[in-house]
């Protein structure tokens, strides 16, 4: 095949998509014979297949031919596309020597061109990075300006999206999703180019499990699904696809197949050379891992993500939470609420804190942060946020010895979860519905709540939330024995150790030996061989 012949076919590929075949159709050509536009194409589908430097050294090539011969606005392009490419692919010092060759382009034209919205992208960046909001937000207006003047799909797409981002940091939620669904028009009608669409895509998804519009989040994950399968070779971007997709498998359920997403973003990460992100896919895993009651797993998954600079909270917490640690998660909990200051970040946090702050007996605190919550999702109108608002409020009227006052938190929180469809969330509500109801002296309708919610976290696997569906559904321990009393008991009955049962329930040694004391004192013994009597005659053991 001619020379004529494979450009066309590679330029048809690199049309449709197909990075693999563009490059390979390439490489039938004597790199020399290529023009800057085949260049920048080719450089394009480079950084599209994972091969950073070789896109580099396309670009180079570009800029160069266009430099010598006098196109500055060319050359312009190409330092600010590998420049922002760079940034994307966590090149970061790479990144600042192209954004200094536009710059100097840019200075020297001395009139306005399009290029300058490339600029404008990188600054923002810089602000983020510094958290110069008001500045970030600046240039993203900036940005969108650019592309409305020259009539750049990409700018207009970036613009926007960039806008509706930090205007969700603002507490303006709809008006962020607003201009989020505005950025989507672009990507919808296909006018937006790869690296952009796809930047577009996962900032969008991202914000939008932010602030928990699960809805909007499901939606544009099943259409970045779509964009990235009809791209052969595809490498950027299909990271935080798995990711998005475990997220919202998790959310409905399939915890199996979350976790299997989370390991494939892991690994595509790591292809595209973006360890910085890999982060994030541990943190999810350690998430549902926690839920599933393979805590030392978890933790790991929370220690390794912690080692690539992403901090695994809150989940970390509640993970300490569930072990006994109550005193490190009350710790981290303060921490975390002294930093997250913004409405956002709050958001995600609260529903945490609120439960160990329960769990902590500082109801006082978690009134408070319930009150903050409520406030926030009024504010942000998103469904997730509304049942986990009222879920904390139900939570900390039973607390406080107000079940009346916690059933209608109770019931909005389950119905808003079943509208989304979000199965284990239900179960917890019901588990707390089925606590709640007892208080009340309807036992039969406890039971009926506390039974349903066994069945789900059965189908689950959620063994942890199971156990302690089960206990309640037994008969209140004697003399006076909480239910992890009881169960600490039943296994003092069996001969075990302190480090045995602390194996046994995922509890600190030191937990249990203050569980023992507890012990000792209400049931007026003094040794193990009398509590493992009491635990026999009382039907413990």
């Amino acid at each position: 095949m001619g020379l004529v012949e494979e450009l066309v076919r590679a330029r048809a590929d690199y049309e449709r998509g197909d990075w693999a075949a563009a490059l390979t159709g390439w490489r039938e050509v004597d790199p020399d014979t290529l023009g800057a536009d085949d260049l920048m194409r080719l450089g394009t589908a480079c950084w599209l297949s994972g091969r950073y430097d070789d896109h580099v050294e396309a670009m180079q090539r570009a800029f160069q031919i266009r430099s010598e011969a006098g196109e500055a606005p060319g050359a312009a392009r190409a330092a600010g596309l590998v420049a922002i490419a760079s940034v994307f692919a966590g090149q970061h010092a790479v990144a600042g020597g192209w954004e200094a060759r536009l710059e100097r382009i840019l200075d020297e034209l001395g009139h306005d061109v399009v290029e300058r919205g490339y600029r404008a992208i990188l600054q923002m960046f810089r602000h983020i990075g510094a958290a110069e909001w008001s500045a970030a937000a600046e240039s993203a207006a900036a940005i969108g300006e650019y592309g409305h003047r020259f009539r750049d799909p990409d700018l207009i797409a970036m613009g926007l999206c960039a806008q509706g981002r930090l205007t969700l940091y603002t507490g303006r939620v709809p008006e962020g999703l607003a201009l989020f669904d505005e950025a989507m028009v672009g990507i919808a009608a296909g006018d937006v180019s790869p690296i952009f669409a796809g930047t577009v895509y996962c900032t969008m998804i991202e914000g939008c499990q932010e602030v928990s519009d699960f809805g909007r989040a499901a939606e544009w994950t099943s259409a970045l699904n779509r964009w990235c399968a009809k791209q052969p070779g595809l490498v950027p971007f299909t990271g935080q696809c798995a990711v998005h997709r475990g997220q919202m498998m998790a959310l409905t359920g399939a915890w199996p197949q979350a976790l299997e997403e989370f390991d494939a973003a892991v690994r595509r990460y790591q292809a595209a050379g973006r360890p910085d992100a890999v982060g994030l896919a541990l943190n999810e895993r350690g998430d549902v891992l926690r839920r599933l009651g393979e805590y030392d797993a978890a933790e790991g998954c929370y220690e390794e993500a912690s080692s690539h600079g992403y901090e695994p909270q809150p989940g970390l917490a509640l993970l300490w939470l569930t072990r006994g640690r109550t005193r490190a998660a009350l710790a981290a909990v303060h921490r975390l609420l002294a930093e997250r200051e913004d409405p956002v970040n709050r958001s995600q946090l609260l529903p945490a804190a609120i439960e160990v702050l329960v769990e902590a007996g500082d109801h006082d605190r978690a009134a408070t942060l319930t009150g903050e919550l409520d406030r926030i999702a009024a504010g942000f109108g998103c469904a997730a946020l509304h049942a986990r608002a009222a879920y904390a409020a139900g939570h900390v009227q039973l607390a406080t010895g107000d079940p009346g006052g916690a059933l209608p938190y109770l019931r909005k929180s389950v119905q808003a979860w079943q509208s989304l469809g979000c199965p284990y969330e239900i179960a917890r509500c019901q588990l707390l519905l089925g606590r709640t109801l007892r208080a009340l002296g309807d036992e039969d309708s406890a039971v009926a709540e506390l039974r349903a919610a066994i069945a789900t976290f059965d189908k689950l696997g959620a063994k942890p939330s199971r156990r302690e569906a089960e206990q309640l559904l037994r008969p209140a321990p004697p003399g006076g024995l909480t239910a992890r009393e009881a169960e600490v008991l039943s296994l003092v009955a069996t001969g075990r150790s302190n480090l045995q049962i602390a194996e046994a329930l995922v509890l600190s040694e030191k937990t249990v030996a203050r569980h023992l004391s507890n012990i000792f004192t209400k049931i007026d013994v003094t040794s193990r061989t009398a509590a493992a009597a009491y635990a026999f005659e009382h039907g413990l053991a």
